[in-house]
């Protein structure tokens, strides 16, 4: 198989059900994104494991990886009847990443200001896995609006931004290097 196939040279892009969509579709920008976060997902992962203390947690994030591509599916299909037979995130998921929050959270002092990104490299990763998830919730929500959605997305985009903020500050956390805190003057 090869990898250039030129079908997308006039701006088209096909969907999993067959249908051809602009590549400026709100679908289309809405899982794309979703990739650009996963992509970002696996250099955290990547920067994870040059300590040794992170192999649960690098654990936990390839099952998210995996959970952005069952959510990637979806949105890369507009039929319903064949959506409904793609794998999903389910409301267990979203518990799942809300189980993490509430371990991660009992660790860390009580948060009184804005965190500025920083500290380990990555804790910074994981803050531009937050920014870049929020990104993806918003072209999903226009998703939404313009077609409606089916599955969990937005409530499981919302809850793992808050995952990995709350992972950036738990990995500085871990490894002895204060969150500075954003206090205005």
């Amino acid at each position: 198989m090869k990898i250039y196939t030129k079908k997308g040279d006039k701006g088209r892009s096909q969907l999993v059900d067959g249908s051809q969509v602009s590549k400026a579709t709100l679908r289309l920008i809405s899982y794309g994104n979703l990739d650009e976060l996963n992509s970002h997902l696996g250099l955290l992962i990547t920067h994870l494991d040059s300590h040794s203390v992170f192999e649960h947690e690098m654990t936990e994030l390839v099952r998210i990886q995996e959970w952005l591509f069952q959510l990637g599916s979806q949105l890369a299909c507009a039929d319903e009847d064949m959506a409904a037979k793609l794998p999903t995130i389910t409301q267990d998921d979203i518990e799942a990443l809300e189980k993490q929050i509430d371990r991660y959270d009992k660790e860390l002092p009580q948060l009184r200001n804005f965190i500025l990104p920083g500290g380990d490299i990555a804790a910074v990763q994981a803050h531009i896995c937050r920014t870049v998830c929020r990104r993806t919730e918003r072209s999903c929500v226009a998703l939404n609006d313009q077609e409606g959605l089916e599955y969990p997305a937005i409530p499981f985009l919302n809850r793992l931004s808050d995952y990995f903020f709350t992972l950036s500050r738990w990995i500085n956390h871990r490894l002895g290097i204060a969150n500075h805190e954003w206090k205005p003057q």
